[in-house]
């Protein structure tokens, strides 16, 4: 009896499983992606790094790209097309982004059937330099807030008819909301806290100016890790996925919330802000609206660090996780504190 029970196989469960999200293959990446380009013989592919797209580091004979593979759940073809559009609309522009390669074909994207669903690939020059160590010093900072300056301004011309949600106070605040509320609804007082700061914030930015150059294109998450500098600081920068048309004062203050949250120093923060200024003077109503934006960029990647965290990490979404995060807003939002 007990050899006959050995030997019985597991039930099977018929048909494909259904899955979230599936990691391509590197071997399969080079044939069946890398092959569709006009670039020098692949030594290597590396799947690089999993964020809100997958990279992939790709070495060839003369130089390295990058590859990101948009997942399922967060870009849909029309987003994909708005972002690569964007970034050779700059490059043309002569601004300097890691842009998109075109294929054999002419196309910035190649459409892929993965088990979940359509993604979409996209090959870009690898930026030069690195990211800086230890963060931004004070050049760099200031390299960062105009050049941030010089693409708002070639932005308030681009025109695309590939459709991305506007970084608008209902995308931004609203949308987030509703991503982060469930998980509050046991915890009545943040529940209270978070959507009573979200009104507030949407009476301090109603009626914000939605024409030039106050509403522009955004890059969305401009911060030092976005960012390769050279020895002699020059700049790439690079990772456009949050982009949109918005305030370019959101920009300034997405700056402020990732310094913030990375600890960077107050001079490096005024640095980045006379930069900017270097380029484009700042209205002292922008100004004025900085810490409300700074509020807005944090609910926003709350949201979207909950969004990721859902399909691939659900145990980071302890009381631990929205302790840190309801202390960070409480600390934006103090009349003490000052960001730049």
């Amino acid at each position: 009896m007990t050899d006959i029970a050995c030997k019985r196989q597991p039930p099977m469960i018929a048909g494909s499983f259904p899955v979230i999200y599936s990691t391509l293959s590197p071997q399969a990446v080079v044939s069946r992606v890398l092959s569709c380009y006009n670039i020098p013989e692949v030594n290597a592919c590396q799947f690089w790094h999993r964020g809100l797209s997958d990279v992939y580091l790709v070495e060839t004979l003369e130089q390295p790209y990058i590859l990101k593979v948009s997942h399922c759940h967060w870009r849909c073809k029309s987003e994909i097309e708005f972002e690569l559009e964007l970034l050779h609309y700059l490059h043309q522009h002569h601004l300097p982004v890691a842009y998109p390669l075109s294929t054999k074909e002419g196309q910035l994207f190649l459409e892929l059937d993965a088990p979940e669903g359509k993604r979409y690939a996209s090959l870009f020059i690898y930026a030069p330099g690195s990211v800086p160590l230890g963060d931004l010093n004070l050049t760099q900072a200031a390299k960062l807030g105009e050049t941030l300056a010089f693409v708002h301004q070639a932005g308030a011309e681009f025109l695309t008819y590939a459709n991305r949600s506007a970084l608008t106070l209902e995308y931004l605040l609203d949308r987030s909301w509703q991503f982060i509320l469930p998980f509050l609804k046991h915890r009545f007082d943040d529940y209270d806290y978070v959507e009573s700061a979200i009104d507030d914030i949407k009476t301090q930015l109603k009626n914000f100016p939605k024409e030039s150059p106050y509403w522009s294109i955004c890059w969305g998450d401009p911060h030092s890790g976005n960012a390769h500098f050279t020895s002699d600081d020059g700049i790439t920068m690079f990772d456009f996925d949050q982009c949109g048309y918005g305030w370019r004062a959101f920009d300034l203050g997405k700056f402020r919330q990732v310094a913030v949250s990375t600890g960077i120093s107050r001079s490096v923060r005024a640095a980045f802000l006379n930069g900017y200024e270097t380029v484009s003077a700042i209205a002292e109503f922008e100004r004025a609206a900085l810490p409300a934006f700074t509020q807005v960029a944090h609910i926003w990647v709350w949201s979207i660090s909950l969004t990721n965290a859902i399909h691939h990490n659900y145990s980071r979404l302890d009381h631990s996780y929205f302790n840190v995060r309801l202390e960070q807003l409480k600390k934006l939002r103090s009349p003490d504190w000052q960001g730049f």
